[in-house]
């Protein structure tokens, strides 16, 4: 695979702006989601004291859960992309890389 391309031509191409248009569909959807889900802690720990502060087992409560599950979200977004990446985006690439190699 050679490395002489036209990158305009690769940037000006509708399967290039697909490739874009839906990556940053993706991206804003999760960010959106995971920004609001990350405010909502301080905002329940700031509104909501008596709902973050109920036991739910020893010293475990509500607000400490919903701190830890911060991390489930974070780690489902990440799969979530790497899921959609996997079975969109590396297929437009390679779309976009083979029209690229005949292209020359």
């Amino acid at each position: 695979m050679s490395k002489n391309h036209d990158w305009e031509a690769i940037a000006e191409s509708p399967k290039f702006k697909q490739l874009v248009a839906r990556k940053r569909v993706v991206l804003s959807g999760l960010m959106l989601f995971s920004v609001c889900y990350y405010f909502l802690l301080p905002l329940g720990a700031a509104y909501y004291q008596d709902l973050f502060k109920r036991q739910i087992w020893g010293p475990v409560n509500v607000g400490l859960v919903f701190a830890l599950s911060e991390f489930v979200v974070a780690w489902t977004v990440a799969v979530i992309y790497s899921r959609i990446a996997n079975k969109e985006f590396d297929v437009l690439a390679a779309k976009i890389v083979a029209d690229a190699e005949a292209s020359k």
